[in-house]
């Protein structure tokens, strides 16, 4: 078999901001989207934050990733690194470590 035929066809893709990065091969990455409210029908901001597999920590906080769907790891990772879409500058990283 190739690799591309051995690799899982589907399963959820998504793109967020890493937020935390304080475990061991596991980053958090928060993953926003737009909703419409059913009755007052005003689109919504809403987020959720997804525990992430990251092989050897090469993610930072303030990072863009893609994220891609697996088989479960833990009881709260089901999700891996895809690839880094933009790296964070070292001033947003600053700002992020100080105002938390």
């Amino acid at each position: 078999m190739t690799k591309q035929t051995q690799e899982k066809v589907g399963g959820r893709v998504f793109k967020g901001t890493v937020v935390k990065t304080a475990m061991k091969d596991t980053i958090t990455v928060a993953v926003q989207r737009y909703v419409k409210h059913p009755k007052y029908k005003k689109y919504q901001e809403r987020s959720k934050k997804f525990l992430v597999h990251d092989a050897g920590n090469t993610a930072q906080v303030g990072d863009i990733v893609m994220i891609r769907e697996t088989r479960p790891l833990s009881k709260n990772k089901h999700f891996e690194l895809a690839e880094t879409v933009a790296r964070a500058t070292k001033e947003e990283q600053f700002d992020k470590l100080t105002n938390t």
